[in-house]
């Protein structure tokens, strides 16, 4: 019995908790305001090639400074700041958003992304 126990302790793997369970208590995703949380995550690190004036030019024509074309595309943006398969990983060429960041913005598209 022990020397079954010995035999699969290799199998067990420690994984980083922040993956296993990315709802840390510091993430308030409660009540998420498209102008006070969602802007603010898509101007910090998206406007440089989704903005008006950049989209055409650098974001594929897709500008997310105004509301309606951020929640006609929420299901796109979230497949690219997941970095799902069969999307193109956004923000291209960076670091995937923290765990926090892309919960709020889930969960405003989950509460049917109010425009508040």
């Amino acid at each position: 019995m022990m020397l079954a126990g010995i035999l699969l302790l290799p199998a067990c793997v420690w994984e980083n908790l922040e993956d296993l369970n990315p709802h840390t208590p510091d993430c308030d995703t409660t009540s998420m305001s498209f102008s006070m949380d969602i802007k603010p995550i898509l101007s910090n690190n998206c406007f440089s090639c989704h903005s008006n004036v950049n989209a055409p030019s650098f974001g594929g024509g897709l500008s997310l400074e105004d509301y309606a074309d951020v929640a006609q595309h929420s299901d796109r943006i979230i497949g690219a700041i997941n970095h799902n398969e069969g999307f193109v990983a956004m923000p291209r060429g960076g670091d995937k958003l923290d765990p926090c960041t892309i919960l709020k913005f889930e969960a405003w598209a989950d509460a049917g992304a109010p425009d508040n």
